[in-house]
């Protein structure tokens, strides 16, 4: 039986916790974003690897000709393994060692996104080491608050990532001047799970600010990167399962300035596959407190850490009972207070054995998952439709 999307009858006899990935949606939400490309024939798509590297996941994005963007060298291991090209992979992140460099640079990826004058001197010297010549943009911290969790904002000049944008001249400078790096544009992201559309018109103002600085001085534009950090609607996973595109596209079409011709690269992770991906558990107990009561249940902090971490949301639904909804606290057996998913919600009355899924868990769910307690790490289940 199928119970909404979840093809209940199949999950008996696995192990749980486990991901499920319903790739029909997956496919759905990656046609929304080839659709804007195919609108805007000056956009570029670098899917985050970050927020899901699960192998068939990356195969699935990288067989639609998207990019990748990566953060570590086993990020691009992973991406060239599942088929993404080196020419389509930017690699971005604040500490790059310096054999998750020279890895890089033995591929041949598109662009180091750099943020740091320090790091530019290192990348011309290991490139320097093999005759090589490393293109690189400029990650700029444009000093934008985004209206997101404080642990998931990247634009404000408190935070680690990025060059402040009033040292853009110096280092542009000196991207210019070194013998071994190819100065190829600027780099921007400022945050994740952004709903609130003006967060990205702040971003393109701040842009245009910056380019136009940049042509009075006779200085290079190159291409805009403008990160990522759309998000997607936790709420109602099963009424607005694919992210809001168009409006999230149209904010750039409309408000960018910039030279014709100018490519800009985009870096979604979350919105692409967050909607896909629930994490199936199974009710250990139904605990009565004095106050209230709660579904104790096999999944955890380990394989979803995100609530923990974050106090994120996530819709839980039982996926065996049908009787009346009562009111719990969601919780998992790791031995932190922490471990809870949700407080104070209402779901189908819960029993021993029943499934449940953990909705919109398709980013930064498997991808962070840890074996804290001994836990072992969660399988995947696909469901082709």
């Amino acid at each position: 039986m199928l119970k909404g999307d979840f093809p209940v009858d199949r999950f008996e006899g696995l192990r749980t916790p486990f991901y499920f990935y319903d790739l029909p949606l997956l496919r759905r939400t990656l046609d929304a974003v080839q659709a804007q490309l195919d609108r805007n024939p000056d956009f570029r798509v670098h899917y985050a690897v970050k927020a899901n590297s699960n192998p068939r996941i990356l195969a699935e994005i990288a067989a639609r000709g998207f990019g990748a963007d990566c953060v570590s060298g086993g990020e691009i291991s992973a991406a060239l393994a599942a088929g993404f090209p080196p020419e389509g992979i930017v690699f971005a992140g604040v500490g790059k060692s310096d054999a998750e460099i020279r890895l890089a640079l033995s591929a041949g990826i598109s662009r180091f996104n750099v943020e740091s004058a320090a790091e530019l001197e290192i990348i011309d010297g290991l490139a320097g080491e093999t005759g090589q010549i490393a293109p690189v943009s400029l990650r700029i911290n444009p000093d934008i608050g985004a209206h997101t969790h404080a642990g998931i904002t990247t634009g404000l000049a408190e935070n680690k990532f990025g060059i402040n944008y009033e040292q853009l001249d110096e280092v542009l400078d000196l991207a210019l001047r070194l013998p071994r790096v190819r100065y190829c544009g600027l780099h921007f992201h400022i945050g994740s799970q952004i709903l609130d559309m003006s967060d990205f018109t702040a971003l393109c103002n701040r842009v245009n600010e910056l380019v136009y600085r940049l042509q009075r001085g006779g200085r290079p534009v190159g291409d805009i990167n403008v990160g990522g950090g759309l998000g997607i609607n936790y709420q109602h996973p099963n009424h607005l399962p694919v992210a809001d595109f168009d409006a999230w596209f149209d904010v750039f079409r409309q408000h960018l300035k910039l030279p014709q011709g100018t490519l800009v690269h985009f870096e979604p992770g979350r919105s692409i596959v967050a909607p896909c991906g629930s994490l199936i558990c199974r009710v250990l107990y139904v605990k009565q407190g004095t106050h209230k009561q709660f579904a104790i249940i096999d999944g955890s902090m380990t394989e979803l850490v995100r609530p923990a971490m974050y106090r994120a949301y996530h819709r839980v639904e039982n996926l065996t009972s049908g009787e009346p909804e009562e009111v719990y606290d969601v919780v998992g057996p790791v031995c932190e207070s922490s471990d809870v998913f949700v407080k104070e919600f209402s779901m189908d009355k819960c029993r021993r054995g029943d499934l449940v899924a953990i909705r919109s868990a398709g980013a930064y769910g498997e991808s962070m998952a840890s074996q804290y307690n001994c836990h072992p790490l969660p399988d995947a289940f696909f469901f082709e439709g």
